[in-house]
Formats: structure tokens, sequence, C-alpha cells
């Protein structure tokens, strides 16, 4: 038995709001999944498209309250357990807490089962209800049916900005919530963790201003490209080279929820991280 997977993020919005939208089927059907049928405290099911096995529903509700929904849901044949909730930390300020049991990181790294894409694929829902509930424009929602994975997105800032928030590695770190190391040139290092974790992808194109493209090994080829418009700055994000028998799910949601913090890193003046780090990691 795996220890649950835990996830607080920090949003700006009362928590009953919050709490609405963990609930509210119209609003679940704009962060979360493509179909949806909530009744609370009777039903709690969601599919389609944007959800991990997503041709039916899955879920069975176990509880609801004020403050938290918790539901099993039948992933590769395994019951896991989701709870979400919230916890109030201002009147404007509000901290979501997801739970989620069956989490392996050896799934995850290794792609042997769709267990391994939970924590990614709630970090990018988590991500996109934070933006939705702060008026902001959704970055992306993952369709695990498709067999291209991009990602076209509008940066609020001057192109030579996000460029150096792409290869430089304090940026970098800081936007990802991870440490990252980067050799800003061709045939350079592009290590999460660090050069000493033992393990570096590798950039095989760097255009000055224009593109970043990185060699991940097995889970295919990441690109960065990037154009100017109007004083904002048009970035698409590609992955390539995995194939289309079986799409490198997990590694791309975490590379786009980053996005997601990208776009809030540069257009936010007071910008902080949405996800608390220490309590996820000491939890």
């Amino acid at each position: 038995m795996t220890e649950p997977m835990i996830l607080r993020a920090r949003v700006a919005a009362p928590a009953a709001t919050v709490r609405h939208a963990l609930t509210d089927p119209e609003l679940l059907r704009i962060w979360l999944a493509e179909e949806v049928e909530v009744d609370v405290p009777n039903k709690f099911e969601f599919w389609g498209k944007y959800t991990p096995e997503g041709d039916a529903p899955h879920q069975r509700l176990v509880h609801a309250d004020d403050t938290s929904v918790k539901f099993n849901w039948l992933l590769d044949g395994v019951d896991t357990t989701v709870e979400l909730g919230v916890e109030p930390e201002s009147d404007d300020s509000t901290i979501v807490v997801l739970s989620q049991s069956h989490f392996d990181i050896q799934e995850a790294m290794e792609d042997t089962s769709i267990r391994g894409a939970l924590q990614t694929f709630w970090c990018l829902a988590i991500a996109n209800l934070v933006d939705h509930l702060e008026g902001r424009e959704l970055t992306h929602r993952h369709d695990f049916t498709a067999t291209e994975l991009r990602v076209d997105s509008v940066i609020d800032a001057p192109l030579d900005e996000v460029y150096e928030s792409l290869i430089d590695s304090k940026q970098v770190s800081a936007w990802f919530g991870y440490p990252i190391e980067i050799e800003p040139y061709k045939g350079g290092r592009y290590a999460m963790g660090g050069f000493e974790s033992g393990y570096a992808a590798k950039i095989i194109d760097l255009t000055p201003g224009q593109s970043v493209t990185v060699d991940w090994g097995k889970p295919g080829v990441q690109t960065w490209e990037l154009a100017d418009s109007g004083g904002k700055t048009r970035l698409t994000f590609v992955q390539s080279g995995w194939g289309s028998e079986n799409p490198p799910h997990a590694g791309w949601m975490g590379s786009v929820s980053g996005l997601a913090e990208l776009r809030r890193y540069h257009e936010l003046r007071d910008w902080r991280p949405i996800w608390i780090q220490d309590e996820a990691a000491s939890a």
C-alpha cells in the first residue's frame, strides 16, 4: 500500500466559493472534466476526454460535507480514494487540499499504469481551478485521447523576458517549483533536481529569443517556440518523439501545469506560487 499523495494550493477566493466550485456540475465542467454528474451528497461522477480512463464514470461518492468531498475512483483495476477539501486561510484566501491514494512514483516514472499520472493530473486540474476562480483563462485541459501533445498560450509579458525565464536556472526553479539546473546552450544539460541528481536531459537546439528544444530520452522531445504578439508573447509548447501508442501523460501534464504557473509568474504583480511546497512535502 502506497502512502497518500497530498497536494496543497492557495486560491484567492473565499472558502464557500471554492467549496461550491468543487461540487457544482457547471463549474466542474470548466476546470475538471468534460462530462459530470454530481448531486451531493448522492453522486459524484466525472468522465470524458479530460479524465484518465474516461470512457465511463468510475467514481463512487463516499462522503461530502461543507468542507470536503471524498470518493472512490476505480483506476486500472484498483479502487483508489480521493479527498478534496478546503481550509479557510482568510476571508478571501483558501487552501485547497487534495489527497489521492495508490499513487506510486515508480508507476509515474516507468509509465506502467495510468495511476502514475494521478499527481500531475491533479496538479493541472487544481491549477485550472485556481485560474478560473481568480478570473483568468485556463492554460490547457489535457485530452487523454489525443495523439498530439501541443499547447499554444499567450503570456502578457515581453518576449525577451519570457525567453529568459525558460533558460535561467533560478527563474525556472522558481515558477516550476522544483530545483532545475540548465546549461543554456546547444548541447547543454537540463537537469530536474540539479546536475547532481544523476540524470540530465540534453538541449539539442537553442535559438536565443526564439526556441528551446530538450531531449528527455524515452518520454520524447520538448520544444518551446516563442513569437511576439503585440507586446505579449505567444508560446507554443510541443512534445514529440514518443510515438502514438502510449503518450507520456504524466510528464506532459506536469510540464503544462508548470506552464500555468509560468503565466502567473509573468502576469501577476505580486506573484507567489499557488503550491504550498513545505506543507505538501511534510504531509
